[in-house]
């Protein structure tokens, strides 16, 4: 009787740990646009990630943590790295569904006309994974 009691709790454990719902983190709803400034461009980006880990907090709290940083394709296809670096931490009274991003930086007389991609570079802190989403935008007269 023992054996089987042994063998039902434990296949009950496996079940249970099956059925939980494994998250994962998605990008979502890119949007990028250049403002001309006259020598220079003010780009503005944004995107939405769903999916992190979230923990509980003090006073039932739910928090989850993003780092992100945005990297900019050129139209001849180099790639500029890390032009802009942040991180948010967020604590909500009820479940967060989803955390949006935003990028707001300058680009000097260097850049050209022409398309661009931003690719964001995101992690979730918590769980440690990362996840990239892009959006393209155009410098034109």
């Amino acid at each position: 009787m023992k054996r089987f009691l042994s063998i039902f709790t434990l296949s009950l454990l496996l079940l249970t740990a099956c059925d939980k719902e494994e998250t994962k983190l998605e990008a979502f709803n890119p949007v990028a646009f250049a403002y001309d400034l006259g020598n220079t461009w003010e780009l503005i980006a944004t995107i939405n990630v769903k999916g992190f880990e979230q923990r509980e907090g003090s006073g039932n709290t739910f928090e989850a943590s993003i780092s992100y940083s945005a990297d900019i394709k050129t139209p001849n296809g180099k790639t500029v790295e890390n032009l802009y670096s942040d991180k948010i931490h967020i604590s909500a009274q009820e479940e967060i569904i989803d955390i949006p991003l935003e990028v707001q930086f300058e680009l000097d007389s260097t850049y050209s006309f022409g398309k661009y991609t931003i690719i964001f570079n995101i992690t979730d802190v918590y769980s440690q994974t990362n996840i990239t989403g892009s959006a393209e935008f155009d410098l034109t007269e």
